[in-house]
């Protein structure tokens, strides 16, 4: 097959400048366009490799993609890489952008299509034998997925915003994730139009899905938002059980067991799939697993825009350090984290940071938080109405609302309650994971309950800096009397500086909509619910159910 030599070289250099990448090695790079790699199944899966010329020693970069191979993910996957010195193969998916099969059902493929394209792989001439994976999102997922079974050739692993396991990602808590399921069913099965969605076609889109995510039952409304059935999502509806064996064969955690080759992880504090990342890196570190790990002030979408700069320029030089062996440009310290509140970044020893101590808050009476523990007090409560659910404000999601948002209207909502410390007296840094442990009741068979911790400035702006959703079900809330049940949240983690004057504040309420779908009161099944029904939610604070959150601080000199 001929290879092109595109044009543009003068703006490719500026791009790595302006990208924060290396200096180019290599002034010339070509592209052969549409290479068919056949699967086990007999369908072709297309690709583009981009090479530098005169370097039939390049090792081999493997990008497999669902979003296309041109576009932004050739230019800054395929030809900015080549120029750095690597041939970069990008894959197109089955079912996506000319490659044969069906993408009907996402991720169920990718093992075996991973595996196939390695062994493909190895019958071309220009093959080295020594083999990376590279990609954020779906493009790390299918990292793991190749994981599975480790190929002898695989040098190292750069996974961004990655997950890598699927039934988490869909139902966090127990709790649907409707925004980013359904945007992302939207996306897939939309006209192809690569990562850079034109704008009209991406508000449309976002419009569409506003106008459908209030409808019930979803399982039929949902069409609305995308135009057509989607069994995916259907299915995703479906299997809402922890232990559903439906999920089993994309969930490749076991991949985490079986890696050992260095795997660079990138992530954001405001990343839909940090829960995952940083389960990656505490599995392969705790095997002695070559990792590193650099989370920013980025969202999902970020890690590839703003922070660019960033974690391009690692890329290339973990990618060289694992294929040459001199490892002079890795920095000393395998952890790299921004911290919220300043514009620092910390390098640390390990996740979470060695030099900690846990403090519990506990939920005081009054809206009050505070280390003491709290005197006898009656319950809170508020009116929880799924007809009018508490809204979602950034945080981690896939819209561009995602992120750090001030939540001062949403505070002001009877249906959510604050828990706020008094003005700090010093700076305090939390860093590593948090969580809140809540005593709860419901007149519901069923509620929700959402936490979320904020940094408060001096001027009253609350600021979202991490939190967390769990459906608590029927067998739980049925108690002798209706007694109150103690829940824990996971609300993932973070590195925050709150600065002196400020304070810390916990939120509870019973959902984030259209973030996570709403909980209908019912004990129905989220997708066939059609009636609705209030709830009257408690939260206790008080000796025998100290509800507390629990934070991690980074002891000074840490």
């Amino acid at each position: 097959m001929r290879a092109e030599r595109p044009r543009g070289a003068a703006a490719v250099r500026a791009a790595s400048r302006a990208w924060g990448l290396p200096r180019p090695t290599h002034r010339d790079v070509a592209v052969e366009r549409d290479l068919r790699a056949p699967m086990d199944d007999g369908v072709d899966l297309l690709a583009d490799r981009w090479f530098p010329t005169g370097a039939p020693d390049a090792p081999t970069v493997l990008v497999r993609s669902p979003y296309g191979r041109r576009s932004v993910v050739g230019l800054v996957y395929g030809r900015l890489f080549a120029h750095q010195g690597f041939s970069v193969l990008i894959q197109s998916c089955r079912g996506r952008y000319g490659s044969g099969g069906s993408f009907e059902q996402p991720a169920f493929a990718e093992a075996a299509d991973g595996q196939a394209t390695v062994r493909w792989l190895r019958e071309q001439a220009w093959f080295t034998g020594a083999l990376a994976t590279m990609g954020p999102s779906y493009l790390g997922y299918v990292q793991w997925a190749l994981g599975i079974d480790p190929p002898p050739e695989l040098r190292a692993m750069v996974v961004q915003v990655g997950l890598h396991d699927y039934r988490y990602a869909v139902w966090p808590g127990g709790v649907f994730s409707l925004e980013t399921s359904l945007g992302w069913a939207q996306q897939v099965t939309g006209r192809e139009h690569g990562v850079a969605a034109d704008v009209p076609g991406l508000l449309l889109r976002e419009h569409r899905l506003a106008r459908t995510v209030g409808k019930t039952p979803l399982r039929e409304r949902y069409r609305e938002a995308t135009g057509r059935r989607v069994a995916f999502f259907e299915d995703w509806l479906e299997h809402s059980e922890a232990d559903d064996p439906w999920w089993d064969p994309i969930d490749h955690s076991a991949a985490l067991e079986r890696i050992d080759v260095p795997v660079l992880l990138q992530s954001g504090w405001y990343d839909l799939f940090l829960r995952q990342t940083l389960e990656q890196y505490r599995t392969l570190h705790s095997r002695a697993v070559d990792v590193h790990l650099t989370v920013g002030p980025w969202t999902h979408l970020e890690v590839n825009t703003r922070g660019w700069p960033t974690v391009m320029a690692e890329a290339v030089d973990w990618l060289r350090a694992a294929f040459s062996g001199e490892r002079a440009g890795l920095r000393a310290r395998p952890v790299r984290v921004a911290e919220l509140g300043t514009a620092m970044w910390r390098e640390l020893a390990d996740w979470p940071p060695p030099r900690g101590r846990t403090e519990r808050w506990h939920l005081q009476p009054g809206g009050g938080l505070a280390a003491h523990e709290p005197p006898d007090s009656e319950p809170d409560g508020y009116r929880y109405d799924p007809a009018d659910p508490t809204p979602s404000v950034g945080g981690s999601t896939l819209a561009r609302t995602a992120g750090a948002k001030d939540n001062r209207e949403l505070e002001a909502r009877s249906d959510v309650l604050t828990y706020t410390s008094t003005l700090l007296e010093h700076d305090i840094e939390l860093c590593g994971p948090v969580s809140v442990e809540l005593w709860v009741g419901s007149s519901a068979r069923s509620a929700d309950f959402f936490a979320r911790i904020c940094d408060v400035d001096p001027a009253g702006r609350s600021t979202n800096v991490c939190d967390g959703i769990r459906r608590v079900g029927v067998e739980e809330l049925d108690t002798p009397a209706g007694e109150p049940v103690p829940i824990t949240l996971d609300l993932g983690a973070t590195c925050c500086r709150f600065r002196r004057g400020h304070r810390l504040r916990l939120q509870v309420s019973s959902g984030a909509h259209p973030r996570y779908a709403r909980n209908p009161g019912t004990g129905e099944p989220v997708g066939s619910a059609t009636k609705l029904v209030a709830a009257d939610q408690r939260v206790h604070h008080e000796p025998a159910r100290p509800s507390a959150l629990l934070v991690r601080v980074l002891e000074p000199g840490s």
